[in-house]
């Protein structure tokens, strides 16, 4: 009787196991075939020329998106001028002194525009700041941008710094530290690497949205230095590529989707390998 019910569990066991390898197996499979698909349909126009060229009018071959991934790179780093700042030390404010009705009104406007979609950022921009300015520009795009980027960094810093445990606080201000002091040099060290992970995947997030680009900074076919003026990004040139009739631009829509994809794969693997070596 024991050798059955022991066997039997033995059983069950091996098969809740391979339930959930399978369950994992299925979360990572839409990830793989999307990015093989891209791989196979995007191969044949992803060359040197796809990422140092401009584009190109309708009819002449070759081109790239050189000016899109110039873009992208300006319009994040902009909008993380100022997000970031703005955003940890939101997260601060909630973790460490977040008490009262405030604080809940905070918390419930970050989770609120954590769920709010993106093109609803970008009317709300093009309202806020083009229709004002009379021109689309990248300071727009990085405003439509910034309104994603902050709330996720905003949980993310709260949650990080609510698993630093409270004897780190005690004892810092045990040694008469203030409190400040004690919160900005031993509390958010100590959860920096989920931060900057949070601060990474957020990035990642916000290089692949169109839809607020396309309210705000609309697009460029050409070289651009002046942030209040019309600029290119990845996301912009797929989107006109993929809706155009030609085949050629489809082609490069497949290669500028996987350009894209590579980044936002190379910015997750990177917040993987910064946060295993702070630990």
């Amino acid at each position: 009787m024991t050798g059955t019910i022991t066997f039997r569990r033995k059983a069950v066991d091996r098969a809740m196991k391979w339930v959930f390898y399978l369950c994992a197996f299925l979360v990572v499979l839409p990830l793989f075939l999307i990015f093989f698909d891209l791989v196979i349909k995007g191969a044949k126009e992803l060359r040197w020329s796809l990422l140092i060229d401009l584009p190109r009018p309708v009819g002449e071959p070759g081109g790239g998106i050189a000016n899109g991934i110039l873009g992208t790179v300006v319009i994040t780093l902009l909008t993380m001028t100022w997000s970031v700042p703005v955003a940890i030390m939101s997260g601060i404010y909630l973790a460490e002194y977040g008490r009262g009705k405030f604080a809940s009104a905070v918390r419930f406007a970050v989770d609120t525009l954590t769920g709010v979609p993106s093109i609803i950022m970008g009317i709300f921009a093009y309202v806020l700041l083009v229709v004002p300015m009379k021109r689309f520009s990248a300071w727009a795009g990085a405003a439509a941008l910034s309104m994603i980027f902050i709330p996720v960094v905003v949980r993310t810093t709260e949650d990080m710094l609510r698993t630093v445990p409270t004897t780190v606080r005690e004892a810092a201000l045990a040694l008469g530290i203030t409190r400040w002091k004690a919160t900005l040099r031993i509390t958010v060290r100590t959860a920096w690497p989920g931060i900057l992970t949070g601060i990474l995947l957020a990035m990642s997030r916000i290089i692949g949205e169109t839809a607020p680009l396309l309210f705000t900074a609309l697009g460029n076919q050409f070289w651009q230095s002046h942030l209040d003026q019309p600029m290119a990004a990845v996301p912009l040139q797929v989107f006109t590529y993929a809706i155009s009739p030609y085949e050629d631009w489809h082609d490069k829509a497949w290669a500028g989707a996987l350009v894209l994809i590579t980044m936002v794969l190379l910015i997750n693997i990177a917040a993987r390998v910064l946060t295993r070596e702070k630990r």
